[in-house]
């Protein structure tokens, strides 16, 4: 290319350009905060990560074994778009055993995590303007997605004070007939906090008279939960039953994050709906993860009560190590492995370096670059003035964690 040429290519190069949903996007704060630890790690920096969802466990070793079983047995091809007959019949299987809820195999779809089935959910569901109701605080991408669908989100806040939990009267309040749908999360992400059986009941009350209203119930820490007996969903409740969509996976039960398999449960519909979506961008998950998912549904449960008792330890542990930070106000949380306290008396406080805390999101920025503790700030979940600690991690990663940020919480109260 003569100089001439060059000359115009440069001077007309245009941008390429990037659609306007994904320019309107908001980047994962939890991902955004384990690159900034991972980037301090290799300065060589000792960071304790407490923003990262997943347990600190391995597969179970049966689990691994029917995967290396299902390699042996050439499961290398595409299965089903909606995943094959005898993993969705495993997850049948279990829904009926544990949870009461009778399905059909065509009413489940398995995805790669509970992450796409959530989408899969909110893009099958949502037109352009329809109301999602989603009780603050609330996953990260939970707002996303309705987003990506062009619906609106209405928010509905429950703070510490109501244990992060709505009441009938406040969901009440936000349907109007432009609402289509409402996400519940039990356990909670990032709270923690549990709603019971006859909360849900409560709730479920006023969903019976909508019946335009889907329920999207995301259950998946549905057995990371420290009350007696076990946590229940919505669909439980057989005047909703026929509208709830119902969300899970082995991720979080079995150490399984990385295998990337979770699965819907819903009218069959919906499920046709969401398997049609699904064919068109992913087709099934991984075989492989698959049969590695049958096995843990079907296999020996001993792993999740053992797991779930060392959470609730941790638990116990960290809630006791909270109350001896100035200025925090925390819950007891009773699910999943996260403590979401309130931290707003540091807002307006001075680092040692002389720099203003502004919000939730200096301070936890501040702990990261002071204490060297990786948390998430509490206004990517709708929470302002708060933060997320999980505590999936070794106790003495957390009485460290704890000590480290006690610390240089205290050098901001003297400031």
């Amino acid at each position: 290319m003569n100089n001439s040429k060059l000359k115009f290519s440069i001077l007309n190069k245009k941008m390429i350009q990037i659609s306007n949903r994904i320019k309107a996007m908001a980047q994962s704060a939890t991902m955004a905060m384990t690159q900034k630890s991972a980037e301090l790690r290799a300065q060589g920096i000792d960071v304790i990560t407490m923003s990262v969802g997943e347990p600190d466990f391995n597969t179970p070793d049966f689990v691994k074994e029917a995967a290396k079983k299902a390699i042996d047995e050439n499961y290398s091809k595409y299965s089903p778009a909606p995943g094959y007959l005898s993993t969705r019949e495993a997850i049948c299987r279990k829904l009926e055993k544990e949870n009461g809820l009778k399905y059909t195999p065509a009413q489940i779809v398995v995805g790669n995590g509970a992450k796409q089935e959530l989408c899969n959910a909110v893009l099958a569901l949502v037109n352009p303007g329809d109301e999602v109701i989603i009780p603050m605080p609330a996953w990260v991408s939970y707002v996303e997605m309705v987003r990506l669908a062009e619906g609106k989100v209405v928010e509905v806040w429950a703070g510490v004070d109501q244990d992060f939990k709505i009441t009938p009267e406040q969901l009440e309040a936000a349907i109007t007939p432009k609402s289509r749908l409402i996400i519940l999360n039990n356990p909670s992400n990032p709270t923690g906090s549990v709603y019971s059986e006859e909360e849900l009941k409560g709730l479920a009350a006023v969903l019976a008279k909508y019946p335009d209203v889907v329920i999207l119930a995301d259950d998946i820490y549905e057995h990371i939960n420290f009350l007696p007996g076990r946590v229940h969903s919505i669909a439980e409740c057989q005047e909703v039953f026929d509208r709830t969509v119902v969300i899970n996976g082995v991720s979080k039960a079995y150490a399984m994050t990385g295998w990337r398999i979770g699965y819907l449960a819903a009218p069959l519909e919906v499920a046709k709906a969401v398997s049609k979506l699904q064919g068109q961008y992913t087709s099934g998950p991984s075989s492989i993860a698959q049969k590695a998912a049958e096995a843990a549904l079907d296999g020996p449960q001993e792993f999740r009560y053992d797991m779930r008792e060392a959470f609730e330890r941790r638990r116990d542990l960290i809630v006791e190590l909270a109350k001896e930070i100035p200025g925090w106000i925390v819950n007891r949380p009773e699910g999943a492995f996260y403590l979401f306290p309130e931290v707003s008396a540091y807002v307006g406080t001075v680092t040692p370096s002389g720099k203003k805390i502004e919000n939730s999101g200096d301070y936890t920025m501040y702990l990261l670059e002071e204490a060297h503790v990786a948390c998430v700030d509490g206004a990517a979940f709708g929470a302002p003035g708060y933060m997320r600690l999980s505590y999936a991690t070794s106790d003495d990663k957390i009485r460290e964690a704890m000590r480290r940020i006690k610390e240089a919480s205290l050098l901001l109260i003297n400031a």
